[in-house]
């Protein structure tokens, strides 16, 4: 299965150039949102959206991440 990433958030230049950028390493995005712990609900968020490409059709793994940056922000 291929890499959900975030080219669906920006425009198909930048997205091409993340391609080249992502071979040469992590996403940044995706390791600072490894450093909260979320990155399962994370990905599961973007898989949806790849599929569905409609947020409102993502509501529940939205909330998930949602809830796990919630609890993250109350640790800190």
């Amino acid at each position: 299965m291929a890499k959900a990433g975030h080219s669906w958030s920006r425009p198909a230049a930048a997205a091409a150039q993340g391609e080249a950028e992502e071979e040469e390493g992590e996403d940044p995005l995706d390791a600072m949102i490894a450093r909260t712990g979320c990155l399962e609900q994370h990905r599961q968020l973007q898989e949806c959206m790849a599929e569905k490409q409609d947020w409102r059709h993502c509501q529940a793994p939205l909330r998930a991440f949602g809830a796990c940056m919630a609890r993250r922000q109350q640790r800190q």
